[in-house]
């Protein structure tokens, strides 16, 4: 592109500072939307806002007059283009600067509703504190009679426990004393057994001895009654 005055240079910063103040309208929008009040800070991001549109409204008019004294034609009717594009996009970011700026005020309206509502109650929180607290102080005497006596109940309980217990030592320790006494007669009852093994076995062996000293006598007997020459 070419300029009456001037070369190529101011006609990519002015578009370059055109896209900036888009940019930052947009994001001064969103603000607006996220608004929480209270309308004094609305009024100074609206204040922002026009600032923007304002400069940026100058940069369209400089590139709409950059493009008319441009010397080729098809680099006016680009820039025209350019131009054309911009204002509309300057429409549309208008719009959602109303549409913002609606939906701020109705919340903080909302907010407002609901923190008078929210004053209201608490007026009728403080009517009746005094009858919730004289309520509460009752309730804990009672709650704290009952705990005392549950307490007194647990220490009768656990005295039981400790009698109880002290039973249960003395038998076990009587019937440990009868183990005892068990455990001896048992290994002698296991002494006795191992001994009437042993006396068993001893006999088996002299049984057997006897038996196989008897066959050899018989056979003996046999053998020169019916071989005496052998």
């Amino acid at each position: 592109p070419k300029m009456a005055a001037g070369g190529p240079v101011p006609v990519r910063v002015c578009h370059q500072e055109i896209v900036k103040f888009d940019l930052e309208i947009k994001a001064a929008v969103q603000d607006i939307r996220e608004c929480p009040g209270p309308l004094g800070a609305l009024a100074e991001l609206n204040a922002a806002v026009k600032d923007k549109f304002r400069r940026l409204r100058g940069r369209v008019q400089e590139l709409e007059q950059m493009a008319k004294e441009q010397d080729k034609e098809s680099e006016k009717q680009a820039l025209l283009r350019e131009v054309e594009n911009h204002k509309k996009q300057m429409l549309s970011n208008q719009a959602a600067w109303r549409k913002a700026n609606l939906a701020c005020k109705i919340a903080i309206d909302n907010s407002e509703k609901d923190q008078l509502l929210q004053g209201r109650d608490s007026l009728r929180q403080r009517k009746t504190t005094k009858e919730s607290l004289a309520e509460s102080a009752s309730n804990i005497t009672e709650s704290l009679m009952g705990i005392s006596r549950m307490m007194s109940q647990q220490v009768q309980q656990s005295e039981e426990t400790v009698q109880t217990l002290a039973n249960s030592s003395r038998t076990i320790l009587e019937a440990n004393e009868e183990f005892k006494s068990m455990s001896g007669t048992i290994q002698l009852g296991r002494k006795l057994i191992t001994k009437y093994n042993r006396r068993e076995l001893t006999d088996k062996l002299l049984i057997f001895l006897a038996l196989a000293l008897f066959l050899a006598t018989v056979l003996y007997i046999l053998k020169k009654r019916l071989f005496p020459f052998l």
